[in-house]
């Protein structure tokens, strides 16, 4: 069997790989990215936060996402009922970036792989990972459409298979997700909003179905006059719904009077309707000898504050800044280095998601006296900014600040 060799293996060229190569491409290093799919292919996580650019600027690909064309984004819009509230990332607590993109994955995706190869990572498309041998030089085993089965030995590997979650499967890093098992249905329909509605195409909507508030849909425009739709709830609650993914989704859509109206013209079957469930997932630990985990290859909590491509670009960035210290001679220690700085944005993340479902976040964000100065700070977690610890409600690891808030809220 063949043997390769090369300086970084990356599995996977989503978000967090082509991210990772890039950065890392910048610092001479020799990469190499396998990834099984050829793309352009779907991906779901189309409604991207401010924070991301940060990252995207960082590695060199910012000209090529901000020419391409997508869906401009600055803020979120809530809806439950009657009640109606927005946030303008332009109005957050943090320094940094405001306003970002929502994007069709499959361009966007490929469009940051493409990145990837300009800045002279190699891209190997349809190329499966079978087997993989973690150590001071791990080894993968890969079969190849045409050439066979043939191995890469590296220095180190970055696993950034996405959902597909190569490494934990192989190794057995899995471990449960302490969330409920939900799932999502979701197409593209090409939505036919007149513009004199008071729909911002500007922002994600997200809106609490009426008698569940724990059901939520979201509603993401592009810029070619479709956008995203989706339900998000528990699997018993999808699971009452009969007939096929797409009538299923219209049923329960068409159980929020705003949310259809809002949709009357909308023309359904630009995409077939899909369904994922128990996509929630965790691993013992984030790296091993030899390699890391990147983006959902570790860790996904939920759609609902779009924080998983976020997550993934953090990932990348924080990999890349240890792998330049490594290849500098410097002691690198991954646990501090990486896995605990990623998962204290995570757990920031996992706070918001948690209140949202109870409905405390609801009442949070719907508040009508709310301060200035707060609903800033709320506002910066939203676009994304999990990491600054100069926010009140990103260093209260314990969440009795966001308790409190949520006491005073429903008062």
């Amino acid at each position: 069997m063949n043997k390769e060799t090369t300086e970084i293996l990356i599995v996977g060229a989503g978000p967090a790989g082509s991210v990772a190569a890039a950065m890392l491409r910048q610092q001479g290093r020799k990469v190499l990215i396998v990834e099984r799919e050829r793309f352009p292919r779907f991906s779901i996580g189309e409604s991207l936060l401010p924070q991301s650019m940060e990252y995207i600027e960082a590695a060199g690909l910012l000209q090529d996402v901000v020419e391409a064309g997508f869906q401009y984004k600055n803020g979120a819009a809530f809806a439950y009922g009657d009640r109606r509230t927005e946030f303008d990332f332009r109005d957050k607590f943090s320094p940094g970036w405001g306003t970002t993109y929502q994007v069709q994955r499959a361009n966007f995706d490929h469009l940051l792989a493409k990145g990837a190869e300009r800045m002279g990572a190699e891209v190997r498309f349809g190329h499966e990972v079978l087997a993989v041998e973690p150590g001071e030089r791990p080894r993968v085993a890969v079969r190849a459409p045409e050439d066979g089965e043939y191995v890469i030995e590296a220095d180190f590997i970055l696993d950034a298979s996405g959902f597909g979650r190569l490494l934990p499967r192989l190794l057995k890093l899995e471990s449960p997700s302490n969330f409920p098992v939900r799932g999502a249905i979701f197409t593209h329909v090409r939505d036919n909003i007149p513009p004199e509605s008071d729909f911002d195409r500007n922002k994600i909507l997200i809106t609490t179905h009426p008698q569940h508030v724990d059901v939520w849909y979201w509603t993401i425009p592009f810029s070619n006059g479709c956008c995203s739709l989706g339900v998000v709830a528990e699997r018993e609650f999808l699971d009452r719904y009969p007939g096929s993914e797409l009538e299923r989704l219209q049923a329960i859509v068409g159980e929020d009077p705003n949310l259809s109206r809002l949709l009357a013209k909308a023309e359904w079957g630009v995409m077939p309707a899909k369904q994922i469930v128990g996509y929630s997932a965790n691993v013992a630990s984030l790296w091993g000898p030899g390699y890391a985990l990147l983006g959902n290859a570790g860790e996904f909590l939920d759609p609902v504050f779009s924080s998983g491509v976020t997550i993934a670009f953090k990932s990348a960035q924080l990999a890349a800044e240890c792998l330049r210290r490594k290849y500098a001679g410097a002691s690198v220690d991954w646990e501090a280095d990486f896995s605990i700085p990623l998962r204290a944005g995570v757990k920031t993340f996992r706070r918001f998601v948690e209140a949202w479902y109870q409905g405390g976040f609801q009442k949070i964000i719907y508040f009508e006296k709310a301060q200035p100065e707060v609903r800033a700070m709320i506002c910066s977690i939203l676009a994304g900014y999990a990491w600054d610890t100069d926010n009140p409600y990103v260093a209260d690891e314990s969440g009795r600040r966001m308790r409190v808030l949520e006491e005073l809220c429903a008062a």
